[in-house]
Order: structure tokens, then C-alpha cells, then sequence
């Protein structure tokens, strides 16, 4: 296998991951929708820690990968390499800011049980239910489903 062949198969990998991150995410928020016990949250938005893992190398492996695919083999400027890394920096933004939010959502879940307080919250159901939450992971999705499609058409290429 050639150097090309190498970085492409890292790069999709770290794209599967990513993927795999978002899909994790989506099925614990869906799991968790209704839930508003501590522990129950606790334990449910406990899973999110792998979806981490999984966009911390998804993300940084796409762009590493990606960056160093088009350096070798494609031109930096070419307009669907421009498009991808102004897709990639969007959904990081976007990510991040889901993430801060349910990421809060679970930390709370954890302070309520470690004071003790395992009765139903409002606090947690409004975490769980909040639209600006669901808006900012969608975004995220449909940003990560348009990057793909730029990747794997090329358009102007």
C-alpha cells in the first residue's frame, strides 16, 4: 500500500468515528429525553464519555489526515478542500457548544447525586429537553452530513 492509500484509510476511519460519535450522542439524548431522576441521567449521559473519545479522534484524525491527503495529492485552495475545512471548523463550533451544554446537564446529574438528592428535577428534565440543546446538535449533524457530501463528491474537483 502507498502512503495515499494509508492516509485514506485513516482518514475515513477518523470519519467513522466521528460519525459514530454523533450516532452515540443522538441515541443517548433520545434514551434520556424523558428521564429526570439523577441517577438515572447519571447514568445514562455516563455512555457520552466514549462519544468523546470518539469525536476527540474522529475530529482531530479528519483534519490531520485530511490536511495531509490534500497536501500530497490535491491542491490547499481547490474550492471542496476550502468547503471542507470551513464545514470541519463549523461543526467543531457547534460541537463544542452541544457538548458544553449536556456536558453541564450531566455534571449536574452527578452533583445531585453526590449530595443526595435522587428526586425528580425540573433542572434536568429542561437540560434533557432544551430545544436550544436539540438545535445545536441537529446543526451539528446536518453540518457533518454536508461535509461528507463535499468529501465524497468533490464538487469542482
Amino acid at each position: 500500500m502507498s502512503l495515499y492509500d494509508w492516509l485514506l484509510a485513516l482518514h475515513v476511519l477518523s470519519a467513522f468515528a466521528w460519525v459514530s460519535a454523533l450516532v452515540l450522542y443522538s441515541v443517548v439524548l433520545a434514551a434520556a429525553w424523558g428521564a429526570s431522576i439523577p441517577s438515572d441521567v447519571a447514568r445514562m449521559l455516563r455512555v457520552t464519555k466514549v462519544g468523546d473519545a470518539l469525536i476527540a479522534v474522529g475530529m482531530i484524525g479528519t483534519i490531520v489526515f485530511g490536511v495531509w491527503l490534500a497536501l500530497d495529492e490535491y491542491e490547499i485552495w481547490d474550492g471542496w478542500i476550502i468547503a471542507a475545512l470551513v464545514l470541519w471548523l463549523a461543526a467543531a463550533a457547534t460541537g463544542g457548544r452541544g457538548g458544553k451544554h449536556y456536558n453541564g446537564v450531566r455534571d449536574r446529574a452527578n452533583a445531585l447525586v453526590a449530595e443526595g438528592r435522587n428526586e425528580p428535577s425540573p433542572e434536568l428534565d429542561a437540560g434533557l429537553r432544551s430545544t436550544r440543546g436539540l438545535v445545536i446538535h441537529s446543526t451539528t449533524i446536518t453540518i457533518t452530513v454536508i461535509l461528507l457530501v463535499v468529501m465524497i463528491y468533490k464538487p469542482g474537483a
